[in-house]
């Protein structure tokens, strides 16, 4: 708890466990709509790329084909005529489809790569062509190709295998940004983190704007990520539009790696972590695994055990199981003694820890009491000294079962918890 002046009143702050099981509820309501999230922007990228296209092949002030006459090529001013600008026939609004194209390109290309590989944001933004590299297998003389990941925060640097289809995004990436020479261009970028401007690099992720070259900023990153899932229509648990952080998909990457089977040692090298704690902070747990890892844990239990102990009771036991639950009320209240377990006071239940009293039965309770009152005040009168000892501890269980009936909350006390106000906004 945080101190604050006393007419500010206490701030309680999250602990470490809060903050873990918010993360995995983010993560348990991100990753069943990521394939959406995927096949989403894969669409909106080659919507978008068919719609350039065909309004580059189109005169300025024509339709547009495969429009059903929506839109119109716009003449472009001279200043902008490396731009594609259509018009809606409707309402006459403009577009500029070559920025269309390159956030939705960009925004693919981002989410792929983001979710293939578990990177952080600012490693992402400092991926180059040269980060993509390639060793060679000593046995087989195969060549696997790698992606060199520069550490961030307190991660190390560390070498990732390309899958396919990490290889496929980076390679559209690279022929994206090649120049008429071959080369990717050189841009500089600003290090947020250290506040210093990095030397000219081929960046993966820049774009052109206007007729500089630039590299993308973590804030142009988030921007890609809220348009990207504007267009999927997602909402959270809240009917809110749901919202995907770059972080996101790093905790996602993690989960998924290793609900699938793998080691969460490998799952630690992927990510750069110097803990293993830290790893399985990000992995989010599911409810179905605690339920399949205690079935587990049943079964590998009985698989120990004599197999006798699990066989199919028979009639004679089942209806001696039934009965021991008929036999369980007496006259004031429940006994709560396990099956096949004896009685160990005889069935002198008003000495029995395990009554449960029934507050109806109260009245009989307090005939109860009062009986041993006078029954002790007798064998004491009359010298029998023998009874006054167990007349006592009956005593003191009838109290007892009284005292535990006074502490059961009635059912008619009804509290109106009330219901909370909405202020008026002034």
């Amino acid at each position: 708890m945080e101190c604050r002046p006393a007419h500010q009143g206490p701030v309680f702050v999250p602990s470490r466990l809060h903050r873990k099981a918010r993360m995995d509820q983010r993560t348990r309501e991100r990753l069943p709509v990521l394939p959406v999230l995927i096949d989403t922007v894969d669409r909106r990228r080659r919507a978008a790329a068919e719609l350039l296209a065909a309004a580059e092949q189109t005169r300025p002030g024509d339709l547009i084909p495969d429009t059903a006459g929506t839109l119109r090529r716009a003449v472009a001013p001279k200043a902008a005529g490396h731009l594609t600008w259509a018009e809606e026939t409707s309402t006459g609004r403009r577009r500029n489809l070559t920025h269309e194209e390159t956030e939705a390109f960009w925004a693919f290309a981002a989410i792929e790569v983001l979710r293939l590989t578990g990177i952080r944001n600012e490693e992402l933004l400092e991926l180059t062509h040269h980060s993509i590299t390639e060793y060679r297998l000593p046995s087989t003389g195969e060549v696997v190709p790698l992606l060199q990941v520069a550490p961030s925060k307190t991660d190390s640097e560390r070498l990732l295998l390309v899958s396919p289809e990490l290889a496929d995004i980076l390679s559209t990436i690279i022929r994206r940004l090649r120049g008429s020479n071959g080369a990717i261009p050189l841009v500089t970028s600003y290090d947020v983190h250290e506040r210093v401007w990095n030397p000219p690099m081929p960046l993966l992720f820049q774009r052109d704007i206007g007729t500089e070259h630039r590299a993308f900023t973590p804030t142009a990153l988030r921007k890609l990520l809220i348009n990207a899932l504007a267009a999927t229509g997602l909402t959270d648990a809240a009917s809110e539009p749901l919202v995907f952080s770059p972080h996101d998909f790093r905790r996602i990457f993690v989960t998924d790696a290793i609900i699938n089977g793998l080691p969460p040692h490998i799952a630690q090298m992927l990510c750069g972590h110097k803990s293993l704690d830290t790893t399985m902070g990000y992995k989010a747990i599911y409810p179905a695994e605690t339920i399949e890892a205690h079935r587990a844990f049943i079964a590998r239990r009985r698989a120990t055990r004599p197999s006798d102990e699990y066989r199919t009771p028979t009639e004679e036991e089942w209806d001696a199981f039934l009965a021991h639950f008929e036999k369980r009320k007496v006259s004031i209240g429940t006994c709560a003694r396990a099956f096949s377990s004896p009685c160990v006071h005889e069935h002198a239940c008003v000495r029995c820890s395990l009554l449960r009293p029934d507050p109806a039965q109260l009245g009989r309770l307090e005939e109860i009491r009062d009986n041993l009152i006078a029954r002790i005040a007798e064998a004491e009168r009359e010298g029998w000294l023998g009874e006054v000892e167990g007349l006592r501890v009956s005593l003191a269980g009838a109290e007892d079962k009284l005292a535990q009936i006074g502490r059961r909350p009635s059912d008619d006390n009804t509290v109106d918890l009330g219901l909370p106000a909405v202020r008026s906004r002034t």
